[in-house]
C-alpha cells in the first residue's frame, strides 16, 4: 500500500450517502476529513455549512498574473442497495485484480482525491503551483446539488476563476485518454395514478373499475415507439444535430461498438432510436427513461387486490439546445393527453439540470488535451457524455466560465451499482494528470 492508496482507503471508508438523512453525520465527517487533508497541505481551507451538507473551499496563495483554475469534485456517494449483490462490504475498500473496490471509488472519491494528491505532490516537489488554485468540493451532487448554485451566487468573488476542471466522467477504453466536451442535461419527475379510494377485491371489482396498475403500464408505453423514439409532441424540436466530424470520430473509437455496449451492460442486444449508433444515442440524443414502476401488492405469493394507486418514476436525458423546463411542460401535456378517465393523475416534479456543450479546441481545451497526452502517452479522443453533471452549466451561467471534463472512469467501473471499482493505474494516472494539467493551464 502506497501512502496515496492509504489516503484513498481512508476517504472511501466514510459512508457519505447524501440522500439518506441517517448518514448526515457521516457526510459531515467526510467533509471534515477533506478539510484536515487540505489544511495539512498548506492550503487555506474553509468548511461552509449549507442547509444540507457542507461545501469545502480551499485555496493556495494567489499571485497576480497567474491563471486561476477551479477544480470541482463531490465527496457524497450513491446508496449501496442492493447490499446482497456486493462481493465485499461497500465501505471496506480492498484491491483485487488491479482495481479498488468500494462505493465511491470511481464516483467521485478516487477521481477527486487524485487531483488533491497531484497538488500535494507538486507542492512537495516545487514548493508552489503554476496557477492560482481553488478547490471546490460538495456533498450533494448525487441529489442534484441543491445547495451549490445558491453558494455560487453568494460567493462569485471567492470563486472567480479563468477555467474549471472536473474529473467525474469517463474514458472510452482502458489507457485511452478522453476529453469530454458535452454532457446531457436531465429532468426528473414522478407520476402517481389514483383510482378507487382503497385497495379493492379483484374478484368483486375487477372488470368494473379501472386498475391504476394497468393504467400506469399503458401510460408508460405511450412514451416510445417500438424503436425507442420518444413520442412526446415537440420533444425533438430544439435538439442540436450531430456534426459530421463527430460521427466520423466516434465511429473509430475503441470501446463504443454495439458489442462493447452488450459486453459492459450484460444485455443480450442493443436497442434505441433508429439511424444512430449506440454511442451517438447515449452521447448526443435525448431519451425518456422509466426508472421505477409499481403499485399494489409486492410481497411473496399473491394477494388478489385491485390497487388504489400506482406510480412511475421518469428521467429525461437532454442534449444541447433542449431546456428542462420546456421539456417538462411537454411531458405534462403528454401525460394529461393519455391519462384515461376513471383515474386521477398527480405529477410530482424532480431535480433538473441543463445540458452542456463547449469547444474542445479552445486554448484551454488544447491545454487539457496536451495534459492528457503527457499523462497517458497517446493522443486523447473527444467525446460527449451520456450522463449529467447539472452544476456544469450553472458554473457557466453564474461564474461565466467553461469547464474541462477529464474523466478517469471506465465502462465497467459499475458506478451507482454494486461492486463499484476504480483501476489503481487510473488513480495513479489521475495524480499525474493533475500535475500536467496545472502546468499546461499555467502557460
Amino acid at each position: 500500500m502506497t501512502p496515496e492508496l492509504e489516503d484513498l482507503f481512508a476517504f472511501l471508508r466514510f459512508p457519505s450517502i447524501s440522500t439518506d438523512s441517517r448518514n448526515a453525520g457521516d457526510v459531515r465527517a467526510c467533509a471534515e476529513w477533506i478539510v484536515s487533508k487540505l489544511t495539512a497541505m498548506g492550503l487555506q481551507t474553509t468548511l461552509h455549512q449549507t442547509e444540507r451538507h457542507p461545501i469545502v473551499v480551499a485555496k493556495n496563495a494567489h499571485q497576480p498574473g497567474k491563471k486561476t483554475v477551479l477544480i470541482y469534485g463531490h465527496y457524497d456517494v450513491q446508496p449501496v442497495d442492493p447490499l446482497n449483490l456486493w462481493s465485499t462490504p461497500p465501505f471496506e475498500p480492498e484491491i483485487r485484480e488491479g482495481k479498488i473496490w468500494a462505493r465511491g471509488s470511481t464516483d467521485n472519491k478516487g477521481q477527486m482525491l487524485a487531483h488533491i494528491l497531484g497538488v500535494e505532490k507538486t507542492l512537495k516537489e516545487k514548493g508552489d503551483l503554476p496557477v492560482n488554485l481553488i478547490f471546490l468540493f460538495e456533498g450533494e451532487e448525487e441529489i442534484g446539488s441543491p445547495s451549490l448554485a445558491p453558494f455560487l451566487e453568494a460567493n462569485r468573488e471567492l470563486l472567480k476563476c479563468d477555467i474549471i476542471a472536473i474529473s467525474d466522467t469517463g474514458m472510452v477504453a482502458p489507457g485511452q485518454p478522453t476529453l469530454s466536451y458535452g454532457l446531457r442535461g436531465i429532468a426528473a419527475c414522478e407520476v402517481i395514478l389514483r383510482g378507487p379510494a382503497r385497495d379493492l377485491h379483484s374478484g368483486i371489482y375487477g372488470g368494473a373499475i379501472r386498475n391504476p396498475a394497468t393504467e400506469i403500464a399503458r401510460l408508460v408505453s405511450t412514451f416510445h415507439d417500438p424503436e425507442g423514439r420518444v413520442q412526446v409532441e415537440g420533444f425533438y424540436d430544439d435538439v442540436k444535430p450531430l456534426e459530421d466530424w463527430e460521427r466520423e470520430m466516434w465511429a473509430k473509437l475503441p470501446g463504443t461498438s454495439d458489442d462493447d455496449f452488450i459486453r459492459y451492460s450484460g444485455a443480450s442486444k442493443t436497442h434505441g432510436e433508429a439511424g444512430y449508433t449506440s454511442a451517438e444515442r447515449t452521447w448526443a440524443r435525448p431519451t425518456a427513461e422509466i426508472n421505477g414502476i409499481g403499485g399494489g401488492y409486492q410481497g411473496e405469493g399473491s394477494k388478489t387486490v385491485l390497487p388504489a394507486e400506482a406510480f412511475a418514476k421518469f428521467t429525461f436525458r437532454l442534449v444541447p439546445n433542449q431546456d428542462p423546463a420546456d421539456i417538462m411542460e411537454k411531458v405534462k401535456a403528454h401525460l394529461d393527453k393519455h391519462c384515461p378517465p376513471g383515474v386521477s393523475l398527480l405529477y410530482v416534479g424532480g431535480h433538473d439540470g441543463k445540458p452542456f456543450y463547449t469547444d474542445p479546441n479552445s486554448s484551454f481545451g488544447q491545454a487539457a488535451q496536451e495534459a492528457l497526452r503527457k499523462s497517458f502517452g497517446k493522443d486523447p479522443v473527444l467525446i460527449r457524455e451520456g450522463g449529467s453533471i447539472p452544476i456544469v452549466q450553472a458554473f457557466r451561467d453564474i461564474l461565466g466560465v467553461d469547464t474541462l471534463l477529464l474523466g478517469l472512469a471506465l465502462a465497467d467501473s459499475q458506478i451507482h451499482s454494486p461492486n463499484e471499482n476504480f483501476p489503481v493505474e487510473n488513480f495513479e494516472a489521475g495524480i499525474r494528470l493533475n500535475q500536467a494539467l496545472l502546468e499546461e493551464l499555467g502557460k
